[in-house]
């Protein structure tokens, strides 16, 4: 039986491309460091540190864990001067208050954490979680499970007890490999048939099928 079911944020419950893409490509602009839109959307779920490497590591440009702290800070500085770019998507409210008392809840972001409190605080949905644990309080990004794991130890539960609401691939892998249930929703940078070959257990369009993905998480063996 599933107790807890832990959401993924960035294009999971919040609509926040425009707004990630932006304070990553301002900051690498001011060190001469140009990648797509794209190279980033792809990356969304890593973690800001790997998403700076690896577009650094695209350029040959050398740096060093500073010059990637310093990066990691402006994004989170810019971020915060942009919380008015993020919205909720249609149903993510009414989905969460569904869930509110009938199952655990986390948040497990590879945002940071000044970021993700923010962004929780605007749009009123803080009060939902019993668990958030944030890029802050991990070693190892998604695709590895850690994060996943983590919030399972702190709401209690075993990791059979527990589903990943998730948009990216790497989020999808990270919950096959916690041994947890996973529910995809393609409404981020990667397509339904991407998603649907990591064999999640459940594809939904959008966070706004909540009728499905109630009767996934609710009905799951009862």
């Amino acid at each position: 039986m599933l107790k807890a079911v832990i959401f993924d944020w960035d294009g999971t419950l919040a609509d926040t491309q425009h707004a990630v893409v932006n304070s990553f490509q301002r900051s690498l602009r001011e060190i001469g460091c140009e990648v797509s839109d794209e190279f980033i959307r792809r990356r969304i779920g890593i973690g800001a540190r790997n998403t700076f490497k690896e577009a650094l590591r695209f350029h040959n440009m050398t740096f060093d864990e500073k010059a990637i702290s310093r990066l990691v800070d402006n994004k989170i500085r810019l971020q915060l001067m942009n919380v008015e770019d993020v919205s909720l998507f249609d149903g993510a409210i009414e989905l969460l208050s569904a869930l509110n008392r009938k199952a655990k809840l986390a948040l497990a972001s590879m945002n940071n954490r000044a970021v993700v409190n923010k962004l929780l605080r605007k749009n009123g949905v803080l009060v939902y979680f019993d668990v958030i644990i944030t890029a802050d309080e991990v070693h190892r990004p998604k695709p590895h499970p850690e994060i996943f794991l983590k919030c399972a130890s702190e709401l209690r539960c075993k990791s059979q007890e527990c589903v990943v609401i998730e948009d990216s691939v790497f989020g999808v892998k990270a919950a096959k490999r916690a041994k947890m249930s996973c529910i995809a929703i393609p409404q981020g940078a990667y397509s339904e048939t991407e998603l649907r070959e990591e064999n999640p257990n459940l594809i939904v369009k959008s966070i706004n099928e909540r009728k499905r993905i109630l009767e996934f998480i609710l009905e799951k063996d009862s």
